[in-house]
């Protein structure tokens, strides 16, 4: 058994690691705040827009001097991806102007950042899933912002993890899963597209992985992927959450072209995850079952 002590940071004389999560009201950060208590020896600090606009280099640079920060979780993003097609100037400011900031603070502070993408950055025009060497080829506005703020970290900061995921969905914020739950309150008959294939992921399963690479202070820096297995439909998706609920929703798979959207959405986006399970030792779940599980915490 382990020493009590080696976890608590007034008995063994150690600063705590300091995380700055960046923000800190949307649905990851909600997570991460979920199971901080599980890590005695990590101090989070949570900001949101109006305690921190990461689109302004000197707002982020007064912050850090302020603040002794070991690592920045940046959780904030512009994620509205139809109204990113006619808000291109916003999407990139936060997207990619918020990512480079960021990493260069980062960078004049010793800090360790990781950093949140999107399987959006791919076109869709694959048949098997993408990994970390595949060309990104966005097809959106939202895509494309947040291709360029991995870019962006990339060129200014080596000490940096890039995770890209999809298909985020939890108790919390604004999600597929929870307008579903919503919409079969309200609903007899519901249409979910069938043609868009991905792969979702709890994103209290993903604050467990950030949390993972901080408390093992791992140094294998880059591009990661992480979502769960599988390989599935939004029809698919929609279709478990009514089973499981026992809903009478009567439901219609259609194709994207009877949905259309201002946005393009990748047809095909499942992510590989051979290199995180690899070096990073992250072990990866099933999607229906791990549904099943947060299903059943949304229904206590």
């Amino acid at each position: 058994m382990k020493d009590a002590s080696l976890n608590n940071p007034e008995t063994n004389n150690q600063q705590p690691t300091t995380i700055l999560v960046t923000g800190g009201k949307g649905q990851l950060a909600s997570c991460i705040k979920a199971i901080e208590n599980q890590c005695q020896d990590l101090k989070f600090i949570y900001t949101d827009r109006e305690e921190l606009d990461i689109t302004s280099l000197s707002q982020v640079q007064d912050f850090f001097n302020a603040n002794t920060i070991d690592y920045c979780v940046n959780c904030a993003a512009y994620t509205a991806v139809d109204q990113a097609e006619k808000d291109e100037a916003k999407a990139f400011e936060i997207n990619a102007l918020g990512a480079k900031n960021l990493a260069l603070v980062c960078k004049d502070h010793n800090a360790i950042l990781i950093h949140i993408s999107t399987d959006f950055v791919f076109d869709g025009a694959s048949n098997k899933p993408y990994t970390e060497t595949d060309t990104p080829n966005p097809i959106s506005v939202y895509g494309a912002s947040k291709l360029q703020g991995e870019i962006e970290i990339q060129k200014a900061l080596k000490e940096h993890f890039i995770i890209r995921t999809s298909w985020l969905y939890s108790e919390y914020g604004n999600n597929f899963m929870k307008t579903m739950l919503r919409l079969g309150e309200i609903r007899d008959e519901l249409s979910v597209v069938n043609d868009q294939i991905g792969t979702p992921t709890y994103a209290g399963d993903l604050a467990e992985v950030m949390l993972q690479i901080i408390k093992t202070k791992t140094d294998i820096y880059g591009l990661y992927h992480y979502s769960h297995l599988g390989e599935i439909s939004w029809y698919d998706f929609a279709n478990v959450i009514f089973k499981f609920n026992k809903s009478n929703v009567k439901l219609h798979a259609i194709p994207s072209t009877e949905y259309p959207t201002p946005a393009k959405r990748p047809s095909y986006s499942v992510l590989d995850k051979s290199k995180i399970t690899k070096l990073l030792a992250i072990s990866v779940p099933n999607w229906e079952k791990r549904l099943e599980v947060v299903l059943y915490k949304c229904n206590l």
